[in-house]
């Protein structure tokens, strides 16, 4: 019982100063923020070679001794220094990340990143992307796939690398690329389009429950979760299906020609290794496998747009940092009590 009300009462202190603490942080931010407006987020630029050399490097340190370590250093400032007496010009490779959720969220930075790129880049550079989504809303997707043709538009080289899956939407983005690497047993295609709601109405009409949806234009509402679905209103849906799943084909036969867009175009997906035979893709290759040998002959450049967090998500940030710690200063006294 003692424990108890010791814990108790520690709690209690504890948890009032993480509420006075966040009552000032969002005090203060809020403050901060009255008449400005939203400051947006920054560019991130990372140097992939480096990266690439760190780890050449340490096990070069591993496995050499000191006489080797000393002839490999000369020689690579030996070949430096004539590529630089030759006046070689190293290409650039700006590369991309596109994580994918099904709202396309990844796009706000997207957008941001190939207005960068843009502004730099030449026909003698190139873009890489490392693809990698399932697919989702067709609006959202769309607009991803819109930023990936501004490059292509602008005569930028682009590559995709799909390691894993670039699906439905995924794909949509991939084939804009003018050469795709996928992994063997990456997934791809899915070129289809789907939709589907539950509908409750005989439900609500068991319990005597009415539920009435006003429109203004024949077709504002075609299915709905509560109201009575009509045979009528089933098939403009499906016929706004086909519509979606006909523009999906023609902008997939706009980048990749080469395809049998009636044969891959049924919502199916393939393996990487099955995918190359359908010319999904054109090489079998991991993006790390083909970063590095780029990495070899020109710069690469990792770009990344960090969005500015809205104040209700440093906040549940804070919130949840709190939390851990009140948690874990309650198991450390737990332990505590148990060795004493």
């Amino acid at each position: 019982m003692e424990f108890l009300a010791d814990y108790a009462g520690f709690l209690l202190r504890t948890l009032t100063l993480v509420v006075a603490v966040i009552v000032v942080l969002v005090a203060f931010a809020s403050l901060r923020g009255k008449g400005r407006g939203k400051s947006g987020g920054h560019l991130e630029v990372h140097k992939l070679n480096d990266f690439y050399k760190a780890l050449r490097e340490r096990l070069e340190q591993a496995l050499l001794d000191k006489a080797q370590l000393k002839a490999q250093h000369k020689a690579e400032a030996k070949a430096a220094k004539q590529e630089k007496k030759a006046g070689k010009k190293r290409t650039r490779v700006f590369v991309l990340d596109f994580d994918g959720d099904i709202k396309a969220s990844a796009t706000d930075s997207l957008r941001h990143e190939v207005t960068a790129l843009l502004s730099m880049a030449t026909a003698e550079d190139e873009v890489v992307l490392r693809l990698e989504s399932g697919g989702g809303m067709v609006h959202g997707y769309g607009l991803a796939s819109s930023q990936l043709a501004r490059i292509r538009q602008a005569g930028v080289p682009l590559t995709v690398c799909v390691d894993k899956v670039a699906a439905s939407g995924g794909y949509m983005m991939a084939c804009i690329g003018e050469k795709i690497l996928a992994a063997p047993f990456a997934i791809l295609g899915s070129i289809g389009v789907v939709a589907q709601l539950p509908n409750v109405h005989r439900l609500l009409k068991k319990h005597d429950i009415d539920f009435e949806v006003l429109t203004a234009g024949e077709y504002k509402r075609t299915l709905t979760v509560f109201g009575e679905n009509t045979d009528k209103g089933r098939e403009k849906f499906q016929e706004d299906l086909e519509t979606t799943h006909e523009l999906f084909k023609n902008f997939v036969g706009q980048y990749r020609p080469q395809l049998s867009i009636d044969e891959i175009a049924t919502g199916e997906v393939w393996l990487g290794l099955a995918a190359q035979g359908k010319q999904l893709v054109d090489e079998l290759k991991t993006s790390d496998e083909y970063l590095a040998e780029r990495a070899r002959e020109a710069d690469l450049f990792q770009l990344h747009y960090a969005e500015r967090k809205s104040l209700p998500e440093r906040f549940g940030l804070a919130a949840s940092v709190a939390v851990d710690r009140v948690l874990l200063s309650w198991w450390s006294r737990l332990q505590q009590q148990r060795f004493w």
